[in-house]
């Protein structure tokens, strides 16, 4: 079975850095037509000329996800360009840590409104013209494990993305009929620059966290987007509604397998 994304129109929100980037590149790269969009134009540019260096096609879209009319116009704009969308990767996203008893209203509805209110967005969007052009489609929504253990500090995040992984049941069910197709995956700690300064900037704090990974060791890019590249695939044509951890069993080790045997702390040699 070929793996169908080949001339595909398809979308990535928050496509200017990160996950988003490498989702785009992937896309294009595979021989997908791809468009991108978030709120800064440099980052996006930039996206689109490694995109065009990976042998595909990209364009940018400066655009924030919470705008609705921004959004559907966005879409629409797509569509003309690239042709009806057959894939969707919610990756735009926004946290910042801070205790509950501390976040301001205007802090929750920020975040909230960016991660669930723009994939609902997004996906009622492109979702009413993959059902109108007939051809169906894949959808996928970027979670994060915290979503079902909560974490400290992450109360609105972890609450909106716990939204998102509801959509994604709720769409997968409801949009299966039209061919379309909604998943999510949800990455684990994943080696990236932002990520790096941000949550493990110290040997200390590494070494600390590595311990609480059943794999011992930090994800890349390459781990995300090899899962999110099978799930926007026709390979996982018989799959939707689902939630693919990505975490190297990290989010394992919160609950009872934390007190299991100890694990041997060498990272295995690869095959």
């Amino acid at each position: 079975m070929e793996d169908g994304f080949e001339g595909r129109a398809a979308l990535v929100t928050g496509g200017g850095t990160g996950m988003g980037r490498a989702f785009a590149v992937a896309l294009a790269a595979a021989g997908a037509r791809v468009a991108v969009c978030g709120r800064r134009p440099e980052p996006l540019e930039e996206t689109v000329a490694l995109c065009a260096e990976a042998g595909g096609e990209a364009v940018a879209t400066p655009l924030d996800v919470r705008d609705a009319d921004g959004v559907e116009a966005w879409v629409a704009d797509c569509d003309d360009r690239l042709g009806p969308p057959r894939i969707l990767v919610n990756n735009a996203a926004g946290n910042f840590i801070c205790p509950a008893m501390e976040l301001s209203p205007n802090g929750w509805r920020a975040v909230v409104d960016i991660v669930l209110n723009g994939t609902f967005l997004c996906s009622r969007a492109v979702g009413r013209r993959m059902r109108d052009a007939g051809r169906g489609g894949a959808i996928l929504n970027v979670v994060a494990t915290y979503a079902w253990t909560g974490h400290p500090g992450t109360a609105h995040s972890a609450a909106a993305k716990a939204g998102v992984w509801n959509l994604t049941k709720t769409l997968g069910v409801e949009w299966a009929p039209f061919g379309i197709r909604v998943n999510a995956i949800a990455p684990g700690p994943i080696e990236t620059p932002g990520a790096t300064a941000n949550l493990f900037p110290t040997e200390e704090i590494r070494a600390s966290m590595i311990e609480g990974i059943p794999a011992r060791r930090f994800g890349e890019l390459d781990d995300v987007v090899a899962a999110a590249m099978y799930l926007l695939s026709d390979r996982a044509s018989y799959v939707t509604g689902e939630c693919l951890t990505v975490d190297g069993g990290s989010s394992l080790e919160q609950g009872m397998f934390r007190f299991s045997p100890p694990t041997p702390r060498e990272r295995p040699a690869s095959a």
